[in-house]
Formats: structure tokens, sequence, C-alpha cells
């Protein structure tokens, strides 16, 4: 495994996202010269990804650049600028259920930005593209734990079906014009500074309005919750470590990065309430449409090629999470 190069310059896109900011911190601790790209969308809230700039604005390595990545011509010429060496793309329409709601961001943003990415990325050529993928792919499937050899041909959300082309666009690419391309398959994050669509953040936000969460399925459902920080730091490890080329001649590779011990829904709810000092009023319903029973992450490669797994355990997590968003949102 190479050693991190901090004379490199590191595009990250959706630099003002969740694991976009903590990355860009990561990289800004060690030196590197980061161009951060967000389009600011009102996904969620815009003052929170705000807040996550203002962490980092001051530093002289870091230049943030409003833009979207489904503009082809400003993001060409963010490229001839800058010239990246290693480009992130972590700018996405996230989340399950709004794909439901409104498809047409998610072909915008996933598929016609990630093609602008890596038409970027092929007209100015980079030493490694490194991009967000998601365990949505593995959709209803009964193995576990979840294994990037099992096939995931059969999503259950717009959203899953957008991240499965995403790996299959990049390999294309890899075997196309030689680039070198790794995708990566998030596990449910959360930690500080989250997003508040997921589990964590939300119940938070309902909890602390004495509002009741909404437990779906009953509460029976397993997630295999990751910490931010175990996810920036296997981005991290990857990031100046591309793929060797395939047997077909495509450097192309795609890992998990999952905490790979699921947690029952309801043993995460408790522990968020014990956390934020709140006993959350409970509303049980439902399945609901795209959603999984469990999730569930084998990280075998991640530890075999980079001897690393995610091992943060959520009661740690989540009160990192919980002493952060008292001290954001107060008592």
């Amino acid at each position: 495994m190479k050693e991190f190069n901090s004379e490199y310059r590191y595009l990250v896109t959706g630099a003002a996202g969740f694991i976009g900011y903590h990355l860009s911190k990561r990289l800004l601790d060690a030196n590197a010269t980061v161009i951060g790209i967000d389009n600011m969308n009102d996904y969620y809230d815009v003052s929170l990804k705000e807040y996550r700039l203002d962490q980092i604005r001051g530093n002289e390595l870091f230049t943030f650049i409003k833009a979207d990545i489904s503009d082809k011509e400003t993001l060409m010429g963010i490229f001839e600028k800058y010239k990246p060496d290693v480009v992130i793309n972590l700018a996405a329409q996230a989340g399950v259920r709004y794909s439901i709601e409104n498809p047409d961001a998610y072909i915008n943003s996933n598929l016609v930005g990630f093609a602008n990415i890596l038409e970027a990325c092929r007209h100015y050529p980079v030493k490694h593209l490194v991009y967000a993928s998601s365990s949505s792919v593995y959709g209803g499937n009964d193995k576990i734990p979840f294994s990037t050899d099992d096939k995931v041909d059969r999503p259950v959300s717009l959203y899953a079906a957008t991240k499965k082309s995403n790996e299959l666009m990049a390999y294309s690419y890899s075997k196309l014009y030689g680039m070198k391309t790794t995708g990566l398959r998030f596990f449910t994050v959360y930690g500080p500074m989250g997003r508040p669509d997921m589990a964590a953040y939300k119940f938070a936000l309902k909890m602390r309005a004495g509002q009741p969460i909404q437990i779906y399925n009953h509460g029976n459902m397993e997630r295999d919750f990751t910490y931010i920080d175990d996810i920036v730091t296997g981005v991290f490890n990857i990031l100046c470590n591309p793929p060797k080329e395939d047997d077909l001649g495509a450097a192309y590779k795609v890992y998990n990065i999952g905490n790979n011990k699921p947690e029952k829904l309801m043993d995460f709810v408790a522990c968020l309430e014990d956390k934020l000092g709140i006993e959350a009023v409970k509303e049980f319903l439902p399945m609901q449409p795209g959603d999984v029973l469990r999730t569930y992450a084998d990280v075998s490669e991640l530890m075999r090629d980079f001897d690393f797994k995610p091992s943060t355990p959520i009661e740690t997590g989540l009160k990192r999470f919980a002493d952060w968003f008292w001290e954001y949102y107060g008592r």
C-alpha cells in the first residue's frame, strides 16, 4: 500500500455534504490541496452545508467552487484550470425514499452528473477516480454478509439503480480509456454534522421537538451503521492506491465500507435515547417502498488490501453525534 501523497491536488465533489466535508477536512489536515465543488442544493437545510464549509473555508489550501456536476461546460472549465490529480466524486442526489418522489433529481445528478465526471477525467487525465456507490445496490439480497462478488442486478429503488449504473459506467471507462476507478459502497453512515434525513439525525430532531419517530417494519430491521471517521479513513487509504488491471485490462475495483456488525434498529434507537437523554415517542409503521430488511458489509477485501476495517461501536459514535447535536442546536 502506497503512502498518502500530500503533493497531489484532490478534487472533492459534494464538498459541503456530510462525507465530503469530513474527507476534505482530513485531506487539509494532511496538508493536501483540495478543490471542493458543491451545488448547495436545498434537499436539506443549506445552513448546515454552510456551517460545514465554515469549518474549512479559512484554510489557504482549500478552494471552494459553487457548481453543479450536471453542468458539463462549467465542470470541464474547473478541470482545465485546476488539473486535479485525484478526483473523489461524492456529489449525488441521496436518499432511497426521495427517489420515489423526485426521480428527475437522481437522473440529473447521479447519471448525467457522473457521466460528466467521467468525461472530465478522460479529457484531463487523473491518477485515480474514486466515487461513492452505496449498500443500496444489494437490494433485497438474502445472502449475508453482502459481498462485492454478489450479483446486484435487482435494485429495489431508483437511487440504488443509479448507483449500480455508476459502477457500470466507471468500468466501461476503465476498460476503454485506461482510467483507474474505485467505487465505494458505503453502509448507513452517521456521526456529527450528518445528513438530517438519516436515522440518527432525523430521530434526534423529532425527539428534541417532542414528536414521534417513525419506526418502519415495526422495528424489525437491521443496519450496518458506520461511523463517519471510519468511512473517511477507508476513503483516505484508497485515494493514492488505484487498482491494478483485471484480467480484461480494466483498472477497476469496488469495495464495501461498513461496520461489519449489523445493529437491530430498536437497539440503535435505545442507544440514541441514552446518549441524547430523551425517551422517544415511537410510531410503528409497515415496511416502506424501496427499503430493505437488513444490510451487512463483508469487508474482507478492504482488510486484505488496506489492513483496515471500520470498528467504531454505536455507543461511541452516537455519543459523539449527541454531543455535537446539542452543541449545534442547544438543549
